[in-house]
């Protein structure tokens, strides 16, 4: 029996870096063979489409170094798709020495770790360590768990709060978890706000647990992978909102919304647009590609908030057509609502 196949599980909120850290892991794997696994909130793989076309994943058998889970998030639907999904790695040990697992910006990671005791993958695999991908920017502005020095004050005063939102609570389950924190946009703040941001992060982490700051997902396959941790073996040092309960549930008020279109959209229209959309609703996170009138490359758009980034990633195929496709994730959002808003009739 060959040694157990590392697994690196890197989790993070929405729109935090996950996928970009994973591309440049994938381009500068060292010689190391990765697969990789992908869970997305949604219909629509984006995510999972961003990787493939990072252009080291083999085009004629896409599906042995990507597996891409949809529709749901991996800590609640682990038997009906993340075990035959590990099983398929598994046969193909030989031909990896790597698997990264990208959960979704929803899930929990300690119930994912937990299938790692399951005994048809614990004699083929062991979670060499879970990486959890924090905003900067936005921990800086106060979004997602609001005011750092608020949210640090009602902790101090009431160590019991029960009106912490879901959001929270999984946002401390993902640091609890973590073996090292990859602070990523902080070329977007200054020294002085970093510095607060990383100084809240390492009270809120295990002794011993590092952050790190990383650019656009530069950093080195050594600081993330290799940490030998065996976290299924050593999981109750890592507490959990739900550690208690037989199973968890997730907001049933947050949704995914995918508008597909063979409209073009001139970029700088679209993001004016788009930015007016999450002023009016609550838009969490906007991911996708867009058709550019007399481009032939294609744009892939990434939102968090208010903040829209874009970049163009490769050119059209000539076998594909020529779509603007993009997912909201948020609450209560309505398909309808959403895909007026895009093309402009509302």
């Amino acid at each position: 029996m060959s040694a157990k196949i590392p697994v690196t599980v890197i989790t993070g909120f929405l729109g935090s870096g996950k996928t970009t850290t994973i591309r440049h892991l994938l381009q500068n794997n060292h010689g190391r063979r990765i697969a990789v696994l992908v869970n997305e909130f949604g219909e629509v793989g984006i995510d999972g489409e961003l990787i493939r076309s990072c252009q080291v994943c083999d085009d004629e058998t896409p599906e042995i170094n990507l597996v891409e889970l949809t529709n749901g998030c991996l800590c609640c639907t682990v038997q009906e798709e993340f075990f035959p999904a590990m099983q398929a790695l598994l046969k193909r040990r030989d031909k990896i020495d790597h698997i990264v697992i990208e959960t979704s910006g929803l899930a929990l990671p300690k119930p994912l770790v937990q299938a790692f005791r399951w005994p048809e993958i614990r004699t083929g695999a062991t979670v060499d360590g879970v990486i959890t991908v924090v905003d900067c920017e936005a921990l800086a502005n106060g979004t997602l768990v609001g005011d750092i020095q608020a949210v640090e004050a009602q902790r101090q005063a009431d160590p019991n709060l029960d009106h912490e939102t879901p959001i929270e609570e999984l946002f401390e389950d993902q640091l609890a978890c973590a073996d090292l924190v990859l602070l990523t946009k902080t070329d977007h703040v200054d020294r002085d706000n970093q510095q607060k941001v990383e100084t809240w992060l390492k009270q809120e982490l295990r002794a011993g647990v590092k952050v790190v700051p990383c650019q656009q997902g530069n950093i080195h396959p050594d600081v993330i992978l290799g940490f030998n941790a065996a976290v299924e073996d050593n999981l109750e040092a890592r507490p959990s909102h739900h550690d208690t309960e037989e199973e968890h549930d997730h907001d049933d008020n947050i949704n995914s919304v995918p508008v597909i279109l063979t409209q073009d959209f001139e970029p700088e229209d679209l993001i004016q647009r788009l930015k007016t959309m999450v002023k009016q609703q609550e838009i969490y996170r906007i991911k996708g590609f867009v058709s550019v009138p007399n481009k032939p490359m294609r744009l892939v758009l990434q939102g968090v908030g208010d903040r829209i980034e874009t970049f163009y990633d490769r050119l059209w195929k000539p076998t594909e057509s020529r779509q603007t496709q993009l997912v909201f994730i948020g609450k209560n959002l309505q398909v309808s609502e959403i895909k007026n808003a895009v093309q402009g009739s509302c």
